[in-house]
């Protein structure tokens, strides 16, 4: 049996992408993922807010998704 696009999608931000937010004050939470590859996420903690935020959802959570699970097309901040 394959995995859904979503447990996936919460497997690489489990694994990759909490423990660096984490690492610096942040988290983030898995909102929703599109059966066309969007995925929603919530930045949390030191990230809520942050004038970076946009910047890490692009750099960090967004580059993680697509090295990983390539059927991902963007991320959005919920």
């Amino acid at each position: 049996m394959t995995d859904t696009l979503k447990e996936k999608v919460e497997q690489v931000i489990k694994s990759s992408v909490k423990p660096m937010l984490q690492s610096h004050g942040g988290d983030v939470e898995l909102v929703d993922v599109s059966s066309d590859g969007v995925v929603q996420v919530r930045l949390l903690g030191m990230c809520l807010g942050c004038p970076s935020a946009q910047a890490t959802i692009n750099d960090v959570v967004f580059r993680a998704l697509k090295e990983n699970v390539p059927e991902i097309k963007q991320v959005l901040m919920a």
